[in-house]
């Protein structure tokens, strides 16, 4: 695994790393798994202080991405909201309240 430069993202993360910092995520991580033999090419990681900000983060990266018609397959844990996972397959995107991140 490695940490991308913003030159080698596909312009989806982009847009999705963006959405993220326009919502104050922070600790934002790309990891680039291509050639590791994963499910995904990509990881994005990011950090919220409370369950509303985890969904207004989601929110904006899927109403985003929507516009560029990329939709995600799945959607898991919005209704808790310490940790969602937003699969859209070539990137899988990992929104966490801080203190959930920092136990995994």
């Amino acid at each position: 695994m490695t940490n991308c430069t913003k030159q080698d993202l596909p312009e989806d993360i982009r847009v999705a790393i963006r959405s993220a910092l326009a919502k104050k995520a922070f600790d934002v991580v790309v990891l680039d798994l291509r050639g590791q033999g994963a499910f995904t090419d990509f990881f994005l990681l990011c950090s919220a202080n409370g369950e509303r900000q985890v969904k207004a983060i989601v929110d904006a990266i899927t109403s985003q991405l929507r516009s560029r018609q990329t939709r995600p397959s799945h959607i898991e844990g919005y209704e808790r909201a310490e940790w969602v996972l937003i699969d859209y397959f070539d990137v899988v995107v990992h929104v966490f309240i801080s203190e959930t991140r920092s136990f995994y």
